[in-house]
């Protein structure tokens, strides 16, 4: 199951549970009232029945002069529970019955008990019913994802054989005629195809498990001379150390080139893009737009440019948390971005 299938399961399953455990926390507060009330007669009747038989077991008694505005039968509390009843051959006095609070509250405790025990067993049972229930809604979803990544994958793997083709008519070409400039950028825009390809591949699928030694300084400026032949009106300066880093190199790849693109997309006719280590980050600053919503931008299918399909950013957040790399991005309006990168998981303890 994949992450955002997790996702969803776990948030159906929290709606699903939450909603029936409120509907199950009403339902047994009502109970506990009525069942507080029904202890209550119960133990006003037993006193009924303590005055009329003279059967006290669990009350106390004393005998009380009549009053005209003392009422009879009738339940009161007062701390402990007491009522007042006729006594059948004395007229002048009243009997009064007395329950003691702590015999209550002892009920009351027994009662919250088995009623602990119930809510639990209930509760268990609610929660693999709104597992039932989740998984079961996931289910069209999980169809709908899965066709639609086999669609997808089947058109990646088809672009496979034109873009092989012309690879290889390039190299020909370039061994007919030797370089050329305009060769050159034919294929690295055949490259960024690739690389487009490589995303939706990343996007479709967890990365792999295998790891990679590389130097840092060495990756940054291959990708910084893949740039340079695209957009050739920039300035690029790089200050990176060769710190050995130690994690998925084609992953790690992606997370650049996604990054060093938007920077050249979206940068200023003659603007720059600096690439510098500092220790333990790596910044990635351009002189470009800036970003309206630097708090959206690494949402899937968000852009703020008609370009583009808005996952770029996206696969970036999700490859960085899959390598234990943080990212922390600082954009202001018309004067740039900077995002940093944060490599302490990734480095080589020398």
């Amino acid at each position: 199951m994949k992450r955002y299938e997790k996702e969803s399961l776990f948030k159906s399953f929290l709606i699903f549970f939450f909603l029936l455990e409120i509907l199950l926390t009403i339902g047994f507060w009502n109970e506990y009232q009525v069942k507080k009330i029904e202890m209550q007669e119960r133990i006003h009747m037993d006193m009924k029945l303590c005055a009329f038989t003279i059967d006290c077991n669990d009350f106390t008694t004393d005998f009380i002069t009549r009053r005209e505005d003392t009422e009879e039968n009738i339940l009161y509390q007062d701390g402990d529970f007491y009522g007042y009843f006729k006594v059948p051959t004395v007229k002048k006095y009243l009997m009064k019955v007395i329950y003691s609070k702590e015999k209550y509250l002892l009920k009351i405790e027994n009662m919250k008990n088995k009623l602990y025990y119930k809510f639990g067993f209930y509760s268990i049972l609610l929660i693999v019913i709104s597992f039932i229930f989740s998984m079961y809604a996931l289910m069209p979803l999980r169809k709908a994802l899965y066709l639609n990544e086999e669609f997808v994958k089947d058109i990646l793997h088809d672009f496979n054989t034109p873009i092989s083709s012309m690879l290889i008519n390039f190299s020909i070409f370039k061994k007919e005629i030797g370089e050329n400039i305009r060769i050159k950028r034919l294929e690295n825009n055949i490259q960024t195809i690739l690389s487009l390809q490589e995303n939706l591949q990343f996007f479709l699928k967890s990365i792999p498990s295998q790891s990679d030694q590389f130097l840092l300084n060495d990756l940054v400026l291959e990708r910084i001379n893949y740039f340079k032949i695209q957009y050739s009106n920039l300035t690029y300066t790089m200050k990176v150390d060769a710190i050995q880093i130690d994690t998925n190199k084609s992953a790690f790849i992606r997370i650049l080139d996604n990054i060093i693109s938007n920077a050249c997309k979206y940068n200023s006719a003659e603007g720059k893009v600096n690439i510098v280590w500092m220790n333990p980050i790596l910044y990635i600053e351009d002189s470009g737009k800036g970003i309206k919503n630097p708090a959206k931008v690494f949402d899937r299918y968000y852009k703020e440019q008609d370009r583009g399909i808005g996952i770029g950013l996206h696969i970036v957040q999700k490859l960085s948390e899959e390598l234990h790399i943080t990212i922390s991005m600082e954009s202001q309006r018309n004067k740039g971005t900077k995002i940093g990168l944060d490599l302490s998981h990734c480095m080589v303890s020398e």
